[in-house]
């Protein structure tokens, strides 16, 4: 008995101890954005007050007009590829939707995907834009689905990017609790979520992001680091809990994509993780008009993963457009 019980006793030291040094090594305070922006800034970069909130913008080359809308947890960065390619020939807009990258938090609070619709509206507003080409990834995808079918007089063209969206069918949706991305599902518990705002280990970074490529192999070590001081950027954590609480009560409803008038690429890695082919397919079915391109071999982020494969089929469809 007291064998066994020493041996308890060191297994919960042993426990402990590991406990201990997770917590030191994965503490890290908010990083204020001015410790941020010298690495984070290009010189198209600027920040536009929009209610509450100063939006980080980036605007390159010029012509029609492309909105780039990013997924949940990245930044307008991970649009940088393919920016280089589309600003020879339009103008593009990229955004740091708020409770990301070097927007931060807005004041109110509000980061469901309602009001990042509204919020997008008003940024074409602000730049006196009357009609875009609007791209979108993942939970961006949503947010474009939302801008496209309540104000579709804004929306030239629409290209959702293994998009979120609505309940199409019972059980096949991205947002199904059985289905949804385990960091999701860990954010979802809420004494674990409220740990992460200071506790948050670079690690699980970049295991998220084994699971959004298709191919490991393709992950650049400067990208983790993106994505991680990003999320550390001062007030995002919290945002970011926030929001997937927020997002939860806002679900697009299904018969709004038939106010979907736009011309629509779907475009989806066939390995993807996070939301799988089939819900593309779904898309497809849904909205009327819109045409499904598979892209073999790569995952959820695919304009990162393989630029230069993804963007061909948007282009091909960015020119079949009225200038």
């Amino acid at each position: 008995m007291k064998t066994f019980l020493r041996r308890t006793g060191y297994a919960l030291l042993a426990s402990v101890g590991l406990l201990v040094i997770l917590i030191l090594t994965s503490y890290h305070g908010d990083i204020p954005v001015a410790e941020l922006e010298p690495k984070y800034l290009t010189p198209e970069s600027s920040y536009i007050e929009l209610n509450d909130a100063q939006i980080h913008v980036r605007q390159r080359g010029s012509g029609r007009p492309v909105i780039l809308l990013h997924g949940s947890f990245a930044s307008l960065h991970t649009w940088n590829e393919w920016e280089n390619e589309l600003s020879l020939h339009y103008r593009t807009i990229s955004v740091d939707l708020p409770g990301h990258g070097l927007t931060g938090p807005s004041r109110s609070g509000r980061y469901s995907s309602s009001d990042y619709a509204v919020l997008v509206s008003q940024l074409l507003d602000k730049l006196e834009l009357d009609s875009v080409y609007l791209i979108g990834n993942s939970m961006g995808g949503g947010v474009a689905l939302r801008v496209a079918a309540r104000y579709p007089q804004k929306v030239a063209a629409l290209v959702l990017v293994d998009s979120s969206g609505p309940s199409l069918q019972s059980g096949s949706a991205p947002t199904n609790s059985q289905k949804r991305p385990l960091i999701f599902r860990l954010l979802s518990i809420h004494w674990l979520a409220n740990g992460m705002t200071i506790i948050t280990p670079k690690w699980l970074f970049k295991w998220n992001m084994k699971q959004v490529y298709a191919d490991p192999n393709r992950i650049e070590a400067a990208t983790v680091d993106r994505y991680y001081d990003l999320m550390l950027r001062e007030g995002n954590r919290q945002a970011t809990l926030d929001r997937l609480q927020q997002m939860r009560n806002c679900t697009l409803p299904a018969d709004s994509l038939r106010f979907v008038h736009a011309p629509t690429l779907i475009l989806w890695g066939e390995r993807d993780k996070w939301i799988p082919l089939s819900y593309g397919e779904q898309l497809h079915s849904a909205i009327n008009g819109s045409t499904l391109v598979k892209l073999p071999d790569l995952g959820h982020v695919p304009m990162e993963e393989n630029p230069d494969v993804s963007l061909k089929p948007v282009v091909s469809f960015l020119l079949e457009q009225p200038r």
